[in-house]
């Protein structure tokens, strides 16, 4: 499959670490699964999974300490459950008495080239991975084992379209939906500017959730190196990528 090139830039970004439990703290750059996201942010079908095989760092690592307001709780699934069955109830949080304080280690100033192509899933797989959607949404983005270049060239077609035009099924983001992301699709071989140059190794680096399980998604890691501002992305079945 063709792979397509997404220059995306943003005031603030967080990657947040797992290990990291009640504070925020962001990994050095951008992971595979965020970027990702930006690709399906722009075209998401049940019928294709997004690999992103290379992420080019353009701006230099800062970082900034942000103090927030968060709500420390959530709305009951009971209490919802009750008000949908009864017609009323009381789903409100009071913002003054859930109110917390949290501090953040965020990215600021941050601008990448993402590198990405999609496969195309099989087509009785895709149905059981996505119980949760309507048959007719499952069904538009169905593919046939005859029709599969047709379908791969559609589905190109439609991302060309949309990136070009700035179109998006919703806001791409740099880790959390309050750092909204530009994007802008990169047709040139050789764009500028360059990545910057620094070499280290970032440590093992969350890759993605294995949802095979969706009850109990499972996350993956990988051993990320930046290269003269340039991580090459393994495959999600390397033997790199480690559950």
């Amino acid at each position: 499959m063709k792979t397509y090139c997404l220059e995306v830039s943003g005031g603030f970004a967080c990657f947040t670490r797992p290990e990291m439990k009640v504070e925020r703290v962001s990994y050095d750059v951008i992971t595979p699964s965020a970027a990702r996201a930006v690709f399906e942010a722009i075209l998401w079908k049940p019928a294709i999974r997004w690999q992103v095989s290379k992420i080019e760092v353009l701006s230099p690592i800062r970082w900034i300490n942000l103090r927030r307001n968060e709500v420390g709780s959530v709305a009951s699934t009971r209490n919802i459950e009750s008000a949908m069955r009864s017609g009323r109830g009381q789903l409100g949080l009071s913002i003054e008495a859930d109110r917390q304080q949290r501090a953040g280690l965020f990215l600021r100033d941050v601008q990448y080239r993402l590198h990405a192509s999609f496969e195309l899933r099989d087509p009785g797989l895709h149905k059981s991975n996505f119980p949760h959607l309507s048959k007719r949404t499952v069904n538009a983005g169905e593919t046939d084992a005859d029709n599969e270049p047709d379908q791969a060239v559609k589905f190109m077609t439609m991302f060309e379209r949309r990136a070009t035009k700035g179109q998006c099924v919703n806001q791409p983001y740099l880790g959390c939906r309050e750092f909204a992301a530009d994007f802008r699709l990169v047709e040139t071989e050789y764009p500028h500017p360059e990545p910057i140059s620094e070499t280290r190794d970032l440590g093992y680096m969350l890759y993605d959730l294995d949802y095979r399980n969706l009850s109990d998604p499972v996350p993956r890691f990988f051993r990320a190196r930046l290269v003269n501002g340039v991580i090459d992305v393994p495959a999600w079945d390397s033997e790199e990528v480690r559950g």
